[in-house]
């Protein structure tokens, strides 16, 4: 069974609608048109082209010498994450013209299948006796993973099976490869797993969980797995190989790593099915060793924006206290990967630290990830710019100043899609006879007759108001009759999933410190608990968060941020901009000065800005390096607007951390 609570939930107004309705009228039919080839002057996908291809080689049609594969050799996975998106659409936006389109590709996808399942438009049309001969580098099972998430997803959405047996012919395939044939292997760029799990629930077939749970614990078994399946071979994919097994996380058994290590996005993916495989099943060992990588990243090597990955050489994980600013790396699918984790650490643990470094991430590097209309994105995510630097230096050439319009490599752009169009999923979660409440978003949601309504303008906004109605048969205990399917009885070692909600709980923010809320609920682990009456009529719950502009900041090993100190207004980070205040890298902040709330205004698709007293060093008007003179300064004020709003307005510098002066 499904545990989603997607089509319970309704958005029905503020900051959520207004980008759901982004992703309906630009987001999507954009990247439509760009996995089609159809933009010009940006990066060619080929991607919905190379499942057409293959799809005419196994109809037996003989393709041209200019026909074949093209692109990275995980493309496949733009379709899936967009099909993901465009599904999630579909269902709280009916688009009879749209579903047309995605049915014509699904079509396209299932004649692109082969006849045993397999489903890869790379080694379909470039190498197919190779198959699973390069789990290291080739990513077969991570596409294939995107590819059961978009069928869950569809299905979820939609209804429709179409998509679905594909997947599950995909998942049967890999299974009899793994699981029935006993060959060795895990996936090089995790994936699989959590969406193993996902088909798992959706279809109850045992099997799914049993390939998940395997791919989970004989990661690491034989740290030189990679190695040996390098020289098993005679050929790679990107012309070179090296194999260090930490970079995938395949070092030790996964229950034995204590370190967040390797490429941030895998490790992510990773650490998500594994929290969620220990949650299915009450695996208290796995669930240990998350609590310990989620310490490691959290608290030693994640920025304050909520990214993690820290270099561009391997999108990498480096050392504890290792936060570079103007080189940061943080991927915007590694910050998507962290709320993933996140999500499936709450399903174990209600703490609500989970939902902070969620909301974190989700404010902050992922919205970043996307220009204010929808048409341009980052893939790297820096907390500084420093024009004719970034972007251009050998050593900041990753740090692009401006959002390009596509990428040769463009699994960030559809991964925000669809984190926007399943924004519901994270803002609720249920257990037991608890509805937890993680993100605050104005939305309705109904389960069994119970009704929820939440009106609030947040993020700029700290006031949420929840007016909960039921009937006075929704909190009763099951009629005569009923089966467990009917009622929604708890069927695994999380307690979920469930139907008659008898209790709400709300995340209370750490940095919510003069939080107000209404009546006497129970307060733990950051969750403000509130029974809610049987048969109850407009029960009304007001939580106002008492937003206030905060100063952060850092640990003393962070040397990029000694003296500096960043600030935030709720759950969004700041920063200074060139547009607005000259050039950033002479700004300091005077260190007695209290940050201003300014209004909310219509710039940049609706923000408030802050405002704090600072000094400015002056430019020297000579050609010398170094002097020996002081540069002269001028009292200033430093104007901040949030960091998911920059690069909208033109190159320019930016800056996250300030230097601060005691005046």
């Amino acid at each position: 069974m499904d545990t989603t609570l997607f089509k319970q939930t309704d958005i029905t107004g503020g900051f959520w609608k207004e980008r759901q309705k982004l992703a309906v009228e630009n987001i999507i039919p954009y990247q439509e048109k760009a996995i089609k080839d159809e933009i010009p002057g940006i990066a060619p996908s080929h991607a919905v082209a190379n499942f057409e291809m293959a799809a005419r080689k196994l109809s037996g049609e003989k393709l041209s010498e200019n026909e074949g594969f093209y692109g990275m050799v995980f493309q496949d996975s733009d379709v899936a994450k967009w099909l993901e998106a465009a599904s999630f659409s579909l269902a709280k936006f009916p688009d009879p013209e749209l579903e047309k389109r995605i049915d014509s590709l699904i079509e396209t996808i299932g004649k692109a299948q082969e006849s045993d399942g397999y489903l890869d438009t790379y080694f379909t049309l470039k190498r197919p006796a190779d198959k699973f001969k390069n789990l290291h580098d080739a990513h077969e099972l991570y596409c294939a993973g995107h590819m059961i998430e978009a069928g869950v997803a569809h299905y979820s959405a939609t209804g429709k099976t179409s998509l679905l047996k594909i997947v599950c012919r995909l998942a049967d395939c890999i299974y009899k490869y793994f699981i029935t044939d006993k060959n060795p292997g895990f996936s090089g760029h995790p994936e699989i797993e959590l969406a193993l799990m996902k088909l798992y629930r959706t279809t109850e077939n045992k099997k799914y969980l049993e390939l998940a749970e395997h791919f989970i614990n004989v990661r690491g078994v034989d740290e030189d797995f990679f190695k040996k399946e390098m020289e098993s071979r005679d050929w790679n994919v990107w012309g070179s190989e090296s194999v260090d097994p930490a970079y995938h996380q395949a070092h030790k058994p996964v229950r034995e790593q204590t370190e967040a290590v390797g490429h941030a996005v895998r490790a992510g993916y990773l650490y998500t099915g594994m929290a969620d495989l220990a949650c299915e099943t009450g695996d208290k060992s796995l669930f240990e060793a998350c609590k310990v990588l989620w310490k490691n990243i959290t608290q030693k090597r994640m920025y304050v924006t909520g990214g993690i990955g820290s270099t561009f050489h391997g999108e990498a994980f480096t050392s504890d206290y290792d936060l570079p600013n103007d080189t940061a790396y943080s991927e915007t699918c590694a910050a998507i990967s962290l709320m993933m984790f996140a999500k499936q650490m709450l399903r174990n643990e209600k703490l609500g630290e989970y939902g902070d470094v969620m909301e974190c991430s989700l404010y902050n590097t992922v919205l970043a990830g996307m220009q204010l209309d929808g048409k341009r994105f980052f893939y790297v995510n820096p907390l500084e710019a420093i024009t004719g630097i970034s972007g251009i230096s050998p050593t900041h050439k990753h740090a692009l100043p401006e959002r390009p319009g596509w990428y040769g490599c463009a699994c960030c752009p559809p991964n925000v899609a669809r984190t926007i169009t399943d924004i519901a999923d994270y803002a609720w979660l249920k257990q037991n006879d608890t509805l937890y409440s993680v993100l605050f978003m104005e939305n309705k949601i109904t389960l069994n007759g119970l009704q929820i309504s939440e009106k609030t303008e947040y993020p700029y906004d700290g006031k949420i108001t929840y007016t909960v109605t039921s009937a006075s048969t929704s909190v009763a205990e099951p009629a005569a009759g009923e089966t467990a399917e009917s009622t929604d009885v708890a069927e695994n070692a999380c307690g979920e999933p469930v139907g008659f909600i008898k209790r709400l709980a709300i995340r209370i923010p750490s940095w919510a410190h003069n939080a107000e809320l209404s009546g006497s609920p129970k307060i733990e682990n950051g969750f403000a608990y509130y029974d809610i009456p049987a048969g109850c009529t407009d029960f009304e719950i007001t939580m106002d968060l008492k937003l206030s502009p905060r100063k952060i900041y850092c640990n003393s090993a962070v040397s990029s941020n000694t003296g500096k100190t960043a600030f935030a207004y709720g759950p969004l980070i700041y920063c200074a901009e060139e547009v607005d205040n000259g050039k950033v890298l002479n700004l300091f902040v005077k260190r007695n000065a209290a940050p201003e709330l300014m209004e909310v205004t219509k710039e940049l698709s609706g923000i408030r800005r802050l405002k704090v007293a600072g000094l400015k060093i002056l430019n020297t008007t000579d050609d010398n390096l170094y002097t020996e003179s002081p540069a002269e300064t001028e009292d200033c004020v430093i104007s901040l607007i949030p960091y998911y709003t920059w690069a909208n307005r033109g190159l320019n510098q930016m800056r996250v951390w300030l230097p601060e002066i005691t005046q």
